[in-house]
């Protein structure tokens, strides 16, 4: 049988632990994140992911998934705080996977990488979600990203903020620009570029872009009617068109 604790109080120092989960300092000191969604559960439930389940938390008519974890129950109102996104179904509170510090990006990388300094956590998750998608397996985030592991952020990457290797760099405008690629409307037509084996291609915030970053190499996705395309949308059509080019 399956002990569940009930939780009635906000004050209660577990569930005020849980809701810290809600903010990227929570995250940051609980080691922790909320996976929320039923699609997104189940599939991190059945691909035995190597990341361990703390906590499963419930609010009443749900049922728990499996037996094998620490099961919390709350009120509907307690319960709806914490289901930022309005699920409505259960909560797993998992660890999050390391991300490992980076500082220097002075020599070229291992393979292709991807750097993002997109402070809006939806923007960068669904930025995430399409590097994995074109086959980067190596992402950067910069000290202007946002926390992957928010709720919108891993819900926007479908999972991919949990399966891809994440490490983490300094400022963007303290980054080497040697080895690096821009996507700017200044820059080579994307559809004449060629792409070099090893390379870390940098995609600008909306709205401020790069900032004072000066990259030599810089490449433009021609568009017809429309100035610019959104930053993940430039980002995902400049990561297809390495991922054609290169699989020739």
């Amino acid at each position: 049988m399956i002990k569940i604790t009930d939780i009635t109080s906000p004050t209660n120092e577990t569930y005020q632990k849980f809701k810290s989960l809600l903010t990227s300092k929570g995250i940051k000191k609980e080691g922790l994140c909320f996976l929320s969604g039923k699609d997104l559960i189940q599939e991190f439930l059945s691909s035995r992911s190597p990341l361990k389940i703390h906590a499963e938390v419930l609010k009443e008519g749900l049922n728990p998934l499996a037996d094998h974890r620490f099961t919390v129950k709350l009120p509907k109102i307690l319960f709806d705080e914490l289901d930022s996104l309005g699920t409505h179904f259960n909560l797993l509170v998992i660890e999050i996977p390391e991300i490992q510090q980076s500082p220097e990006l002075s020599t070229l990388p291992p393979q292709a990488q991807v750097i993002l300094p997109l402070g809006d956590p939806s923007n960068l998750g669904a930025a995430l979600r399409s590097c994995e998608a074109f086959g980067i397996e190596e992402v950067i985030l910069t000290q202007e990203s946002a926390n992957p592991f928010l709720p919108k952020a891993l819900k926007a990457s479908a999972g991919s903020t949990l399966r891809l290797k994440l490490l983490k760099t300094k400022a963007l405008s303290e980054l080497s620009t040697q080895h690096l690629i821009a996507l700017d409307s200044q820059g080579q037509n994307l559809m004449n570029f060629e792409w070099p084996k090893q390379f870390r291609l940098v995609v600008g915030e909306e709205g401020p872009g790069l900032g004072d970053l000066l990259v030599r190499n810089k490449i433009s996705i021609p568009t017809q009617g429309v100035e610019s395309l959104n930053a993940v949308v430039a980002l995902s059509v400049a990561l297809y068109d390495y991922k054609r080019k290169s699989s020739k």
